[in-house]
């Protein structure tokens, strides 16, 4: 029979103070249980403060000092949700965990799927993914454009899990195999799928945002779209993506006034093709260098093989 394994739950976090003492309780009664019923040995939750604005970090360093499952690490800045998770995989791949769970603090993924993933990891499954049945908490156009970008992505030959985030089991084998990955661009979805071994799915449905407010407004999730397609965005280049789309959304204007103007008579020969022309041509041409723009700011990025992240500070990590 399997021992029972050692578990770790990283969460990352930003601007959460409206939620951590709920997701604590949730996740510390979870992991109760579960080493109550031999599912788990020890049960962790590991909170990494991503330069939150807020009293975030006081709140994981109250929580650790009052409850020995919690530790916590502080980012020096601000560095986004992939790398802040990042940071805690990292660690997580370093220490003595057999399993490691990700979620986000807002209590939106179900926490009692991780006692089912938990079961199908003692099966022998190492990477686990919570699957959203459905999309009922979405706004109309946020569903809609999430299933856009899932079937955008599978077109492009992206392979990503249908309605799957971040909430997810990792054996420590796969994780270890994840961290060797030197890409600074992350796209996690596309990443752990990209590891092969068992893989296998835990579906749930999402709740909604037990308070505070979404970490991705429309801006982000588009740039988090973008990301998924090239692995990295430059906003300049992106700029020069968008005033590309502009100028052809523009020249469509200008060839419906050109051949209005056209059948009516009102122009001197050739005119019409010549305008057509010079608005079409000039504004495929800046989208395809926006497009080439994306791809050379990933390599940009790469090859100056920065940091990922730099830790601050750390709360009861042992």
């Amino acid at each position: 029979m399997m021992k029972p394994a050692k578990l770790v739950i990283v969460v990352p976090c930003y601007n959460e103070e409206e939620v951590l003492h709920e997701t604590t309780s949730q996740l510390s009664a979870l992991l109760d249980g579960m080493e109550k019923d031999g599912k788990i040995s020890q049960g962790n939750l590991l909170y990494v403060d991503d330069g939150s604005k807020d009293a975030t970090w006081r709140l994981i360093e109250e929580l650790s000092g009052k409850n020995n499952r919690v530790m916590g690490l502080k980012l020096a800045h601000n560095v986004g949700h992939q790398q802040a998770l990042w940071a805690g995989l990292e660690w997580a791949a370093q220490s003595d965990f057999d399993a490691i769970v990700s979620i986000d603090a807002d209590l939106q993924d179900d926490v009692q799927a991780i006692v089912e993933m938990t079961d199908k990891f003692n099966q022998g499954y190492e990477i686990i993914y919570g699957v959203r049945k459905e999309r009922k908490t979405d706004t109309f156009f946020k569903k809609h454009t999430a299933q856009m970008f899932y079937k955008f992505m599978s077109s492009m030959g992206g392979d990503v899990v249908y309605n799957h985030a971040d909430f997810r089991l990792m054996s420590k084998r796969t994780l270890q195999s994840l961290v060797m990955h030197p890409e600074r661009n992350l796209f996690l979805r596309g990443m752990v799928r990209s590891l092969g071994y068992r893989q296998e799915y835990v579906y749930y449905d999402r709740k909604e945002r037990f308070a505070g407010e979404s970490k991705y407004p429309l801006s982000k999730m588009l740039s988090f779209a973008v990301d998924g397609i090239t692995s990295f965005s430059i906003k300049p280049l992106r700029f020069i993506t968008t005033c590309g789309v502009v100028f052809i959304l523009v020249a469509i204007g200008i060839i419906a006034y050109a051949l209005y103007s056209f059948i009516a008579g009102h122009v001197v020969p050739g005119w019409t093709s010549l305008l057509v022309s010079l608005w079409f041509i000039g504004g495929a041409i800046l989208t395809a260098i926006g497009v080439i723009g994306e791809y050379i700011g990933k390599i940009y990025k790469e090859v100056k093989r920065r940091p990922r992240y730099f830790i601050e500070k750390t709360s009861n990590i042992r």
